[in-house]
């Protein structure tokens, strides 16, 4: 591989021209089929194999017509101090916006809480619905805009008046300016790093290509594959993180090879061989992680993961041939400015910072690895509390309408009221369908946590009924997972009353809870099957048993103490004023499944780097104390760069308004901190200081039946022959920074 890849560096180089088309045709073809293919679906979020999805499929099935996916607005209206909501002028002023709300083209239907009896039992709180025909994003401004001039118009008598639903909602925002902020650190991160604002830009040039081309292909394909628009979410952040990583590689090891004294093009070709190679087996275990997601059995993941995999193969693919090609266009810009000036290239000095710190750990190896396991096994122990759940309104900022309206409610009409149980009562095989549905009623409503059920409503048919159970305990309190679990736990001894009749129960909090379990049960499969293949990817590249098996448990630790850092600050409140999270609570059940995927991804990434050098070091000729001092002298300072990048742009997330995206951006933050700062820089050398040549260790047996990859680039010696960097043509050209 290696010698194939040197070989296209060099054409790279050499036809650089041919090959910016090449990408700029790509980009222009990928473009034009973005800009004319139909619009993405909306998202499908179905969760096939749960009860709650069974339920509602059995819902659009019996009640034609009915399946509310309009947008819907819920006013709370709350009296002032002293006063009910039932006075006249209160009752006047509510019947006004309720007309004034429900008068327009896309409105259903709205209702007033004097119609609907949706008042709370002192009379102080009370709530109109709202319901379109069109989904939340087909509203019209016109729309929107009168609703939310009714509401302010009711604001004037002295009424609060805070909305919650789907018509007004506001959509979750990620990092603003401090994701920007993160955007331009990891730019003065590569400056300090190359000392060049060429080799700094050049990375993160590619990666911005990469990105564009992955989108636009995406959106190309999204009618004919169903992607919908939330789809290449994970797609933008992988392949901007992982872009940037890889062109970060090569060029440092093009830089590398030019302080040797080769010549531009022999510099790229060596840099794409060897850094390259490494680059293609880190963007392979990625995409294992990635495509690994179907696992869990959630089609949205699933496409998520199959889109972001995508990414990441782009990424790979513009590392190896756009970078070098770039390299032909600046071949001394990228070299930092104090070598340009001397005239003399150097990079990375045999006694540098990285070789230092190496030596630290080789003198020390035990303590270090103790002190590093101990450490991130302490972080991991809140793992041990994890629940799982989806945050709604509850968890948004006080600051929004929804998150009050939620809170409103919850004093009016109790904790449980935001969050209600949908009972689907099946009675086709019942003698008596309504005698049976009044029996499953009186169950429900015995059972203890119920605090009230309201009528049911039958379909056309009069076979179907569908009615509500309404908690004494919020949506995301364990007492209420606990309750729909009774209630499932009881059905057979309940259905046995009915002569025939059956029901399933379903809702907006039961799906999260089902949700929560199907991802929680999903995550040990998804870790066997990505590690797993991981491992044996890995003995393909470093030809070793132990070095694999090291590389998983170093990326179990730091993901572990990252998630137990996420339940002790979103979770347990620890630190949480700190970072803005007002309110605690359930982790996302979407997130140990995201982490994993994407730590794993960017701590492969960093171990094939710095291993491989390792590896390189001991094939040619290096004691393996030796060869570990020699990988992080050559490759510790673009480890800890890359990293430092990606912590500054997962950081910028945790500056939304959102807990949801905060969560994701420090979950990613510190997971990325623990891997690269611990787990790279401390464990691995000092588990490879102990092992000694033990680590390169491998069955003759096994050494026979694996491929041979040859990422050391052992097959390129005969390639590496100094040639003064003078003698080429490339190398006199100007400078351009």
């Amino acid at each position: 591989m290696a010698t194939f890849l040197y070989r296209l560096g060099r054409t790279a180089f050499r036809r650089r021209w041919y090959v910016a088309l090449i990408w700029v045709a790509v980009l222009g073809a990928v473009g034009f089929g973005a800009a004319t293919a139909p619009a993405a679906p909306d998202p499908n979020n179905s969760m096939p194999g749960i009860e709650s999805q069974k339920a509602f499929d059995l819902m659009e099935q019996r009640f034609p017509g009915a399946k509310a996916d309009g947008a819907n607005a819920r006013i709370v209206f709350v009296a002032p101090d002293g006063q009910k909501i039932t006075a006249a002028e209160n009752k006047k002023t509510i019947d006004k916006l309720v007309d004034q709300a429900g008068d327009g083209a896309q409105v259903a239907s709205a209702v007033s809480p004097f119609q609907a009896n949706a008042i709370s039992k002192d009379a102080t709180t009370a709530y109109a619905t709202v319901t379109y025909k069109v989904k939340a994003d087909d509203l019209t401004d016109a729309s929107k805009n009168s609703l939310k001039d009714a509401i302010a118009q009711a604001k004037k008598s002295g009424l609060t008046v805070e909305v919650g639903g789907t018509a007004l909602a506001t959509q979750p925002a990620a990092g603003g300016a401090a994701e920007g902020i993160g955007i331009a650190i990891a730019a003065l991160v590569l400056i300090i790093t190359f000392g060049s604002l060429t080799a700094a830009g050049l990375p993160l040039l590619t990666a911005l290509i990469g990105v564009g081309v992955s989108m636009a292909a995406i959106m190309a394909l999204s009618s004919a594959f169903g992607l919908s628009s939330t789809t290449g979410t994970l797609a933008t952040m992988l392949g901007l993180a992982c872009g940037i990583d890889y062109a970060v590689f090569i060029v440092s090891r093009y830089r590398e090879e030019r302080a040797k004294g080769r010549t531009p093009q022999e510099a790229a070709g060596l840099a794409t061989g060897t850094a390259g190679s490494a680059v293609v087996f880190a963007g392979l275990t990625v995409v294992i992680a990635l495509a690994g997601l179907s696992v869990v059995g959630i089609p949205m993941l699933t496409k998520m993961g199959l889109a972001a995999a995508g990414a990441v193969m782009v990424g790979v693919f513009i590392a190896l041939t756009l970078v070098p090609a770039l390299l032909g266009f600046w071949p001394n810009a990228v070299l930092s400015r104090r070598s340009r000036k001397r005239g003399e290239i150097k990079e990375g000095g045999k006694n540098n910072g990285g070789s230092r710190w190496a030596r630290f750990v080789l003198r020390r190896p035990l303590p270090v690895l103790l002190l590093s396991v101990v450490g991130l096994g302490t972080l991991a122990v809140p793992v041990m509390d994890l629940q799982l759940g989806m945050p709604g309104d509850e968890a948004k900022p006080t600051s929004t309408t929804e998150r009050r309206a939620y809170d409103d409610l919850a004093n009016g009409f109790g904790p449980g009221f935001n969050g209600p149980l949908s009972i689907v009562v099946d009675a086709k095989g019942a003698a008596n369908p309504k005698a049976a549905v009044t029996t499953i009623e009186e169950k429900i409503k015995a059972t203890d946590g119920v605090v009230s059920v309201s009528p049911a409503r039958f379909n056309p048919a009069g076979d179907t009924a569908v009615f509500s159970a309404v908690p004494s305990t919020a949506p995301t309190d364990t007492k209420t997972q606990d309750l729909v679990k009774t209630i499932r736990n009881e059905r057979p001894a309940t259905e046995a009353s009915t002569d025939g009749a059956s029901f399933e129960v379903t809702g907006t909090t039961a799906l999260n809870i089902d949700m929560a379990e199907k991802t929680q049960n999903a995550l040990i499969p998804y870790l066997i099957v990505v590690v797993g293949l991981a491992i044996l990817l890995l003995m393909v590249v470093f030809r070793s048993i132990l070095v694999p098996i090291k590389a998983a448990v170093g990326f179990l630790l730091s993901v572990l103490a990252a998630l137990g850092s996420v339940v002790a600050v979103f979770q347990w409140g620890w630190l949480a004023s700190l970072l803005g999270v007002e309110t605690t609570g359930p982790i996302m059940s979407m997130m140990p499944i995201f982490l994993v995927g994407i730590v794993f991804g960017l701590a492969m990434d960093y171990e094939v780097f710095l291993v491989a050098r390792m590896r390189e070091a001991y094939v040619h000729g290096d004691d393996p104390r030796q060869a570990v001092e020699s990988g992080f002298r050559h490759s510790a300072r673009v480890v800890v760069a890359a990293a430092l990048i990606m912590m500054a742009v997962f950081s910028g997330f945790v500056g939304a308004s959102e807990s949801m995206i905060k969560m994701i951006g420090f979950g990613l933050a510190i997971a990325v901190l623990f891997d690269a700062f611990v787990v790279r820089m401390a464990f691995v050398p000092a588990v490879l200081a102990l092992l000694g040549k033990a680590a390169w260790w491998m069955p003759r047996w096994l050494d026979r039946i694996l491929p041979k990859v040859d990422v050391e680039g052992e097959g390129l010696v005969h390639h590496s022959a100094v040639a003064p960097a003078q003698n080429d043509p490339a190398a006199r050209e100007p400078s351009r920074v």
